[in-house]
């Protein structure tokens, strides 16, 4: 049994779902799990929806209108007029207005779960609908109703027990009779009764929740890029493609920022020992990039990951006594209850730095809740650069001659901050 995973990217037009069912065709002998994102942009044009529901209203009805436009140019593209999708679709999209049309609360990350959901669960209908037209028998499966997790929402954090339990009983006939397809939606899950997301680019980490809990075979991720890049080549024209490389590699490569794999991918496939492979869905037949269990050494290629728009805040005792333990835990607690992610942090006896991604809002709250305590200054707009299997030439190559904020080295891994 196969699971596999399409991005946006791989079905944002009638052709790129026409593509998708082209590739699922050749793997009609085998049982699939196909795990399907947000068509193209959705997911950011139902976060800019969602921000006119909360602080435009005078634009909802807009933006609205386009992400319902987008979806019915895709259908009518791929169905005949009256085919049953247009009514599934049509209901999701009443419940979308009906959201819109709601005081909402000011709980941001619940409400972003509750409508920004819809894009996955439009996708799915629509690819769905379509494999059947094509001749290949596909059961549509609601991940609500399998992944269970907490309520942290936006980043919710899977039960593993009863998630496990439900998928393999539900899902059972997959590792029996061969050609069976199963399309279920990415990125999101439920607490038991609201709708909860794995975070940004989560659909990753679903195919692997269902890869491991259905002990598949092997799992496939279709991207628009040939396989694993050593860096991204809108910055490294003549990036390389990785072939091979360990889960462990992958996984330090992930926790770093490289945005090919969630970061959560890749763990509960190495406990399985299921390899994982990327492909080009343009270029289907080419062999792409491998993550396995392996020995292979990939240490004479060097990998780049560029995050921009960081802040480098220091945080200093009033008092100018030393940063210790309790201090720490204070200043972590803050991090946690906001939801905000540390690329990086250093201290020195009186002084604690971190950077993280900029976040205007967060960021006013994080220093309104330290400055009675601490002295902070900060500097915005700077970029973290982090480099596995390093030498000088390679730093020298990124840096160019810019200023480093804050550096921090490992023998495989340099990190710096520039300005």
């Amino acid at each position: 049994m196969i699971v596999m995973k399409f991005g946006g990217a791989s079905v944002n037009n009638s052709a790129s779902v026409k593509n998708a069912v082209d590739i699922l065709k050749k793997y009609q002998h085998h049982n699939l799990l196909v795990v399907v994102s947000a068509m193209g942009k959705t997911t950011n044009a139902l976060e800019k929806l969602l921000n006119a529901c909360l602080y435009d209203k005078s634009s909802v009805t807009e933006i609205y209108g386009q992400i319902r436009k987008y979806h019915f140019q895709i259908m009518d593209e791929l169905f005949e007029p009256g085919h049953r999708v247009y009514t599934a679709v049509e209901n999701l999209f009443s419940e979308v207005k009906e959201k819109t049309a709601e005081d909402l609360s000011d709980n941001y990350d619940f409400e972003y779960d509750q409508l920004i959901s819809f894009g996955e669960l439009i996708s799915s209908v629509i690819l769905n609908n379509y494999l059947n037209m094509c001749g290949i028998n596909s059961t549509l499966t609601d991940a609500r109703e399998l992944i269970i997790t907490d309520d942290h929402y936006r980043e919710a954090r899977v039960k593993w027990e009863i998630t496990e339990k439900n998928i393999s009983e539900k899902l059972s006939f997959l590792t029996n009779n061969s050609g069976q397809t199963v399309v279920v939606q990415g990125f999101i899950a439920s607490d038991g009764k609201y709708i909860t997301t794995l975070g940004r680019e989560g659909s990753d980490y679903t195919a692997a929740i269902f890869a491991y809990s259905l002990n598949a075979s092997e799992m496939i991720i279709w991207k628009d890029v040939p396989g694993l890049l050593n860096a991204d080549p809108k910055y490294f024209p003549e990036a390389q493609k990785l072939d091979e490389i360990s889960y462990g590699e992958a996984i330090e490569l992930a926790y770093y920022g490289a945005t090919i794999i969630h970061p959560k991918t890749i763990k509960p496939l190495q406990n399985r020992n299921i390899p994982l492979h990327v492909k080009s869905f343009m270029n289907p037949d080419e062999t792409g990039s491998d993550i396995c269990k392996t020995e292979r050494s990939i240490e004479t290629i060097p990998s780049y990951i560029f995050k921009k728009d960081q802040v480098l805040l220091s945080i200093s005792p009033k008092d100018f006594s030393f940063i210790a333990e309790d201090n720490l835990h204070h200043i972590f607690g803050v991090f946690s209850k906001l939801h905000i992610k540390i690329n990086l942090m250093q201290n020195s006896a009186i002084s604690f730095s971190v950077c993280f991604d900029k976040d205007r809002n967060k960021l006013t709250i994080l220093m309104d809740a330290l400055k009675d305590i601490y002295q902070l200054k900060y500097n915005e707009n700077l970029e973290l650069i982090t480099i596995r299997h390093y030498n000088q030439q390679t730093i020298d190559k990124v840096v160019c001659g810019r200023q480093i904020l804050l550096e921090q080295r490992s023998r495989v891994t340099i990190q710096l901050i520039v300005k």
